[in-house]
């Protein structure tokens, strides 16, 4: 049985690669991880979501070829690269900076919903290790004689993000329940921000040194 020529089998070993991967902690489990524990699970899920959103992006760009056109061009992964670290060295600062000029630790803010969303996006969009981890996998699994490449593409895409969404749900189940434990102790309410701060910074930090060639996780 296959499905857009790609056999259930190989289907499955898809799967499970991709689910290695998704249990493998990295960037997406501390932006998460980050979000949840210093602003609730409500907060956790719709970063879940925003990051979920990009990712579709990323498929689609993989499976019309567009991503392998604009990772060909010159120092595009750079630029890339040094967009989202920007962008999330932006968040860590107005993060710290919600809090005033004192240096006395302040609760954060409510974050509207779709704020949470927005930004999970776009660091999302903005990390270029998914594109190349989409060019570097994709092509070990779809088979051009056997179906239409696109399709296949956007069923690969369909699983590891049903996989990955799965995965990173429970991490925010999970930390959510910590999250409301530790909402009960004002000195964690109060350092809240800066720890939310210092995790935007360190991503960014993270991407920015980031290789070309490397593995995503």
């Amino acid at each position: 049985m296959s499905i857009f020529g790609l056999g259930i089998d190989r289907l499955w070993l898809f799967a499970f690669a991709v689910m290695l991967l998704a249990l493998t902690p990295g960037p997406v489990w501390v932006y998460l991880l980050s979000r949840t524990l210093t602003q609730g699970r409500r907060a956790g899920y719709f970063s879940l979501l925003g990051v979920a959103a990009g990712v579709v992006v990323h498929v689609l760009l993989a499976a019309l070829g567009i991503t392998v056109v604009l990772l060909a061009v010159p120092f595009a992964f750079d630029a890339i690269k040094l967009a989202g670290a920007a962008y999330l060295l932006w968040l860590a600062i107005n993060t710290l900076r919600g809090g005033g000029i004192s240096f006395t630790p302040q609760p954060l803010d409510p974050v509207p919903d779709r704020v949470l969303f927005r930004q999970a996006m776009i660091a999302a969009l903005l990390n270029p290790k998914v594109a190349v981890f989409y060019l570097s996998l994709f092509p070990q699994f779809v088979e051009p004689a056997a179906g239409p490449v696109f399709a296949q593409s956007l069923l690969l895409g369909v699983v590891h993000l049903a996989v990955s969404t799965v995965v990173d749900g429970l991490l925010v189940t999970v930390a959510g329940v910590l999250a409301a434990w530790f909402a009960s102790r004002p000195l964690w309410m109060r350092m809240q921000r800066w720890l939310l701060g210092t995790a935007f910074g360190a991503l960014a930090v993270w991407l920015a040194a980031t290789p070309r060639h490397t593995n995503v996780s």
